[in-house]
């Protein structure tokens, strides 16, 4: 079932105007308790593990697309608010830059650690503004432009169905022992669910860096270049076109449990990581999100 134009700008409005406010109990915060239920209900059936894992996987999703297609049309511009993250994504990095701003290193690697998964504690304020960019460009990606791409093509129970797919794999898309049979569904059918909002997204923030004081053609050739090169089929796309829009390099050495992981780096050091560079990421976060909005209500218009 398909939304309006008005409805969907309501929705947009609402999440940029009050974000996810902690006193309205958030619907993906109930799909995380209902994933562990459902995790343990599968895993005691006692089937094949990676079987048990896309029987998991399959009877989550459509729960949670179920849930909100009962609802609809009714509460279509409440699932847009809450399915959608711009508000959100900008003010949580934005509290880091904050603290870096105030030089509170410690209080910036706090902030820093709500919203990555990386190890935050010893990271100097270089690699702190590396990390609030990489989590702005990659989470343009999952929190704005996918949700919306899978709005236009099937609706709020699309878009609820895409968030669900999202939430799995950073729940359960872990090549640890716990996950690697039975998360392997929720990991590899959230790269196929991320492969066109990745390029789209990458290809939304060429047209961003046409503004002035980006690099259109520099984000163009970094994306080209670098988009491929991580270990995730996805993220390197977004995260290169706006390395080489703002003329910097991200990418490099990060620590996940205090075990080193190497990524290639994306983009040029043509300018150093810098408060202005996570403000141009900023402008780059809206001036997207502007872009796919319009796009998406000429799509169900």
């Amino acid at each position: 079932m398909s939304v309006t134009p008005l409805e969907l700008l309501a929705g947009v409005a609402l999440d940029l105007t009050f974000g996810d406010p902690r006193w309205l109990p958030h619907p993906v915060r109930g799909f995380g308790w209902c994933v562990e239920k459902l995790e343990r209900a599968w895993r005691a059936t006692g089937l094949p593990m990676r079987l048990a894992g896309v029987l998991f996987w399959v009877s989550a999703v459509s729960a949670a697309a179920a849930v909100v297609w009962a609802t609809l049309p009714y509460a279509n511009i409440y699932w847009i608010w809450m399915l959608l993250a711009i508000r959100d994504l900008d003010v949580e990095a934005s509290l880091v830059l904050r603290k870096l701003e105030a030089r509170d290193i410690p209080g910036a690697r706090k902030m820093l650690a709500r919203v990555v998964g990386r190890d935050t504690g010893d990271l100097d304020e270089a690699e702190i503004l590396r990390a609030a960019i990489e989590t702005v460009a990659e989470n343009l990606s999952d929190a704005v432009v996918a949700p919306l791409f899978y709005l236009a093509l099937a609706g709020p129970a699309g878009m609820a169905a895409y968030k669900a797919v999202n939430t799995l794999d950073s729940m359960c898309g872990y090549r640890n022992e716990r996950y690697r049979l039975f998360g392997w569904a929720a990991a590899r059918l959230d790269d196929v669910a991320n492969f066109i909002p990745a390029r789209l997204t990458a290809a939304l923030v060429w047209i961003c860096a046409l503004l002035p004081g980006y690099g259109f053609r520099r984000s163009v050739r970094v994306t080209l270049r670098d988009g491929g090169s991580q270990s995730s089929p996805n993220a390197g796309y977004p995260e290169a076109a706006v390395a080489g829009a703002l003329g910097v390099r991200l990418g490099g050495l990060n620590y996940y449990g205090g075990t080193a992981h190497g990524k290639a780096y994306l983009g040029d050091a043509v300018t150093p990581l810098s408060a202005a560079s996570f403000a141009g990421a900023r402008r780059i976060l809206y001036a997207a999100s502007a872009l796919m909005v319009v796009a998406v209500c000429g799509a169900v218009a």
